[in-house]
């Protein structure tokens, strides 16, 4: 018997919990389009695309992949769990992740 947790989706209470620690972060969508959103701004493409490629290694790790937009100085990262229709932890988890690499 795995005693590893399940995924589900967050309460909306713990959802304004989870967002109130992170900087910047906002929601969009509504239903299972919901999902947490940040515009990073940078000085030029080649730091927009170093924090793109450091982005995709922390996707690859957490096994959690973000939807990326990216433009010349900036990149919009949007975080969901799609197998729960919503946000789950890891959403957050991975944002906090991405912010730690700014810091």
């Amino acid at each position: 018997m795995s005693t590893a947790p399940t995924r589900r989706a967050l309460s909306a209470t713990e959802i304004v919990t989870s967002l109130s620690k992170l900087e910047g972060w906002t929601l969009n969508g509504d239903g299972a389009d919901l999902a947490i959103e940040k515009t990073y701004a940078f000085a030029n493409y080649y730091e927009t695309i170093a924090f793109v490629n450091a982005v995709a290694f922390i996707a690859h790790r957490q096994d959690h992949h973000p939807v990326l937009t990216v433009h010349y100085s900036r990149c919009v990262v949007r975080y969901s769990t799609h197998d729960v229709s919503g946000l789950s932890v890891r959403d957050f988890d991975c944002a906090a992740r991405l912010d730690a690499l700014l810091v």
